[in-house]
């Protein structure tokens, strides 16, 4: 027998695979992974098509194709009101995973320490492990899932090479505010760290509230890269399209990694996505309609021994089942699907110490007649 010393070697299969699985073979309503149920726009379809028909099918420029980032910088100066420099500081991506792990590859080395908020989506500790980094946890705690700044800083020291931040946040749906961010700007302010912040649901923040993102804090952005989604925000998870934005001398480290990664992505998508996106309310109307299904999915578990907590951005549910069971989370997600029909994240995987406070995580990015069935049967738990 060959033998293979891991690079991962406590990596075992992902919840998301499990739990999917685990509903198929049930045939389970799947509200685990975080995927819609529906399709994306037929006009988005039909433009990717016409640039395939027009020959638009090789080798895009390895930053991406500069129309698309073009329209990306656009439409952040108009939210930001500043401008950016689509040369220098967009890449277009192979989705919003393949640009976190290009960020982390190109800047963790061997002995650094990088702190991660928990829980933490599943992607970022095995990136920072591969490249021999070493993760520092920082755990949020109900109820309010908020940081303590003052607290936070405590864990940085001359090894800090990266923060990791996420917001709105994958699993627990809360939010940054402003505070937030400028406590980033100040305890991060001449220091060498760089923030990795992973923004992929920046256009799915509710009841008013505006996504507050690195783009927008000048001193802050200095030292950051910001990682975005096309996937997650126009239903096309399958087509693995994203963005990274980052100040130039950033930019040029995460394209060293980048080109020697997966060099460029889908051409006739970029094109496609670029002309979708000159109708702004493609992105900017989204907001309005993942509140409504929130909304739905909360007036239908009203009565139900879940106990919702607040949700204020993503498309994501947490749900404490404490008056229901005392088994672990991962024992009763299990159950749960095999027994009552309904596929659920648990949240102790996304801790390091495994803490399970009782929560699973929904996925509401379903139709209404998926929600509807699914609510029938979680109220009778």
């Amino acid at each position: 027998m060959q033998s293979i010393i891991s690079k991962l070697p406590n990596v075992q299969t992902s919840i998301f695979t499990v739990m999917s699985r685990l509903a198929r073979k049930h045939e389970a309503i799947n509200l685990s992974q975080g995927f819609p149920n529906f399709d994306c726009d037929e006009r988005l379809k039909s433009l990717v098509f016409d640039y395939m028909k027009k020959g638009y099918n090789q080798y895009a420029p390895m930053a991406g194709i500069f129309e698309l980032r073009n329209q990306l910088a656009m439409i952040n100066e108009s939210l930001y009101g500043r401008s950016f420099d689509p040369e220098e500081e967009i890449t277009i991506t192979a989705g919003a995973t393949q640009a976190i792990y290009t960020a982390i590859s190109a800047f963790v080395q061997a002995g650094d320490e990088v702190i991660l908020i928990e829980p933490a989506y599943d992607s970022y500790k095995p990136s920072i492990e591969v490249n021999g980094g070493i993760v520092i946890p920082y755990g949020l705690t109900l109820p309010s899932f908020k940081v303590d700044w003052d607290a936070f800083a405590q864990l940085i020291t001359d090894k800090t090479r990266m923060i990791v931040i996420n917001t709105p946040h994958n699993p627990t749906a809360s939010v940054f505010d402003e505070e937030d961010m400028k406590a980033l700007e100040r305890i991060t302010k001449g220091t060498n760290i760089v923030v990795l912040c992973d923004e992929v649901y920046a256009f799915l923040v509710y009841d008013g509230q505006k996504h507050q993102s690195v783009l927008n804090f000048p001193d802050l952005y200095a030292r950051s890269l910001a990682t975005y989604s096309f996937g997650k925000t126009f239903h096309n998870t399958g087509w693995k399209m994203g963005y990274c934005m980052g100040p130039a001398h950033l930019m040029r480290e995460f394209r060293k990694v980048h080109e020697f990664n997966v060099f460029s992505v889908n051409t006739p998508v970029q094109y496609a996505i670029s002309d979708y996106i000159k109708d702004r309310e493609t992105l900017f109307g989204l907001s309005a309609f993942f509140q409504q299904k929130r909304d739905l999915f909360g007036q239908l578990m009203e009565g139900s021994k879940f106990r919702l907590l607040p949700a204020h951005g993503t498309y994501f549910q947490l749900a404490d089942y404490s008056a229901i069971s005392e088994e672990n989370d991962v024992d009763f997600a299990k159950r749960m699907t095999k027994e009552f029909g309904v596929a659920a994240i648990p949240i102790s995987v996304f801790y390091s110490n495994l803490k399970d406070e009782k929560l699973l995580r929904f996925c509401f990015a379903k139709t209404d007649e998926l929600l509807q069935q699914a609510a029938a049967k979680l109220i009778q738990i």
